[in-house]
């Protein structure tokens, strides 16, 4: 079992940023890639950023303004997001699962934390 707890969400006026973390119970690098995915109102959870020891992949509605990275312990993930838009409200969770190369659908992740609020004003 792999507990996972976000933290860093808030609110934030359109053009900002914030960084969020995931601190994982494991040392996710030797065996998990990791992902970022994000929930707003009414929409489906949706993919991201992900990670793995060597590589990153993002959504294409989110690259060139959010970074993904590894902290100094190896349980912990950051998603840097800068030049935050409205649209990039939701609710933001990080997730794990065995894999080589962090996949972009939320069906094929095995543990998810309990989210943290994002919330971008106009």
């Amino acid at each position: 079992q792999v507990q996972l707890v976000e933290s860093g969400g808030g609110l934030v006026q359109a053009g900002g940023s914030l960084r969020l973390s995931c601190a994982a119970s494991v040392n996710i690098f030797e065996t998990y890639s990791m992902g970022w995915f994000r929930q707003a109102p009414g929409k489906e959870r949706e993919f991201v950023a992900g990670i793995t020891t060597d590589l990153t992949n993002y959504a294409h509605s989110v690259k060139d303004r959010f970074t993904i990275s590894r902290g100094n312990t190896k349980n912990t993930v950051y998603l840097q997001m800068s030049s935050l838009k409205p649209e990039d409200s939701a609710v933001y969770y990080c997730a794990v699962v065995r894999r080589k190369v962090p996949p972009m659908t939320r069906d094929e992740y095995d543990y998810w934390g309990q989210g943290t609020q994002v919330t971008v004003s106009s």
